[in-house]
């Protein structure tokens, strides 16, 4: 396969299509995501064995067991894809939609109105389902798509591709609309990021290092996050039984996701009183702890085992584990917790567990991130949970998208102007 020539070709059905879906209606919209929905539920048992293909070489492979989690297709995780298509369906279409319009002097009224980006190209590692997220929201909000899997999901991916098409089809659209790489050359997405003048923007998801190369090569805009180091502060005023329930949930509930907790601050008022049941809930669950000169003495205080204590490095600080391993610091009150936080975090997520309003209010206005939570797991930074149906990913960059990217992040504003007759003096 000549690759170059094969993307080419795929830009430019990708560009032809994205005129088509732009001025689609909401309702041929809608069908085709139900109808996508339809699809991967009749096919439920074709998905499942594709992703067994996936599975079996990935294990063959030595695939780390964070990589296996996100690539494994469960048949909750075939339904949640399906719920997913009929939730992107449900929520409001946002192409089209007119604001802030004002009256001026001259008598023209001027607003603004949101538009699809065009074309956008996502490159994802081993989670098939955002093969369906990704082509809900790209549709939804009138975009065409160039998706690029993994080659450990290439069969998975392949499946749930059909299932698009037909769906695509079912409402009269162009199939093409959507488009799933067929090749696992790394070369299609060296040329997938050079195309500016078929592909408007891109949208890595995957681990540092491939999102660092995107940003690095790309030749067009890129939305992207490349870690996610979030970190959970204890205040002083935190309730000890909320605190143990968010750091649970934050930590332990997944360890490979961008959203999942990997420092714990916690403040030096409270550290001696909260942070035993903190550690012996964490090493409980098999989470090695890294921690400070201070906490870890505390925590060896409260009987902590040896074997799942380490002293805390500098990298620790900055690092995203990705695995059952969290940084643990005491700190010198809220200063303290949100510079440590300012410095060290990849400003994806960050929460802090208080019952005081205002120091509450301080954190959400001064810490530097996507998300800032209050007495809440930083598990809910996802789409789903942000009520946008399913993310694109998420954006940790200032311009235009910040943190869960849903239908209103793959669009853009342009100024329209009412007039009648008007012209200028």
């Amino acid at each position: 396969m000549d690759i170059k020539t094969y993307m080419q070709t795929v830009g430019r059905q990708a560009r032809a299509a994205s005129r088509a879906v732009a001025a689609a209606s909401t309702d041929a919209k809608n069908t085709a995501l139900l109808a996508m929905a339809t699809e991967i539920r009749a096919r439920r048992a074709e998905l499942t064995a594709a992703n067994q293909r996936d599975l079996e070489e990935a294990r063959a492979n030595g695939l780390e067991a964070a990589m296996i989690d996100r690539l494994t297709l469960s048949e909750k995780g075939i339904e949640a894809m399906a719920q997913g298509l009929e939730q992107v369906a449900a929520l409001p279409d946002p192409v089209g939609e007119m604001g802030e319009l004002k009256r001026r002097p001259s008598g023209i009224t001027v607003g603004k109105m949101r538009v699809p980006l065009g074309v956008i190209g996502i490159i994802y590692e081993a989670r098939p389902n955002v093969t369906a997220d990704a082509a809900a929201l790209c549709l939804k909000s009138g975009n065409a798509a160039i998706l690029r899997g993994g080659k450990e999901a290439l069969h998975s991916n392949q499946a749930i591709a059909a299932c698009v098409r037909a769906g695509l089809a079912a409402a009269g659209l162009p199939q093409t609309a959507i488009q799933v790489i067929e090749t696992t050359d790394r070369a299609a997405v060296g040329e997938l990021i050079a195309m500016p003048e078929f592909v408007d923007v891109i949208v890595p998801r995957g681990g540092k290092g491939l999102i660092e190369r995107i940003s690095n090569d790309a030749r067009v805009p890129v939305i992207k996050h490349l870690d996610g180091n979030c970190h959970v502060y204890v205040d002083q005023f935190a309730d000890p039984a909320k605190a143990l329930a968010i750091v649970e949930n934050s930590k332990t509930q997944r360890y490979g996701t961008c959203n999942t907790t990997e420092s714990l601050l916690v403040d030096a008022s409270i550290a001696a009183t909260q942070l035993p049941a903190l550690g012996t809930m964490l090493a409980g669950k098999g989470v090695e702890l890294r921690a400070c000169p201070v906490s870890l003495a505390i925590l060896r205080e409260a009987g902590v085992p040896d074997a799942q204590l380490k002293e805390a490095v500098e990298s620790d600080w900055t690092e995203e584990f990705l695995a059952p391993i969290i940084a643990i610091k005491v700190v010198d009150g809220l200063d303290a917790a949100i510079d440590h936080i300012n410095t060290c975090s990849s400003q994806h997520t960050e929460s802090i567990v208080t019952e005081n309003h205002t120091r509450a209010m301080r954190f959400l206005r001064e810490v530097d991130s996507a998300s800032v939570m209050i007495n809440a797991s930083t598990r809910f930074a996802d789409g789903f949970e942000y009520g946008l149906g399913a993310e694109i990913g998420i954006s940790t960059d200032k311009i235009h998208a910040r943190g869960p990217v849903g239908l209103e992040g793959l669009t853009s504003q342009k100024w329209i102007v009412f007039g009648d007759g008007h012209v200028r003096a």
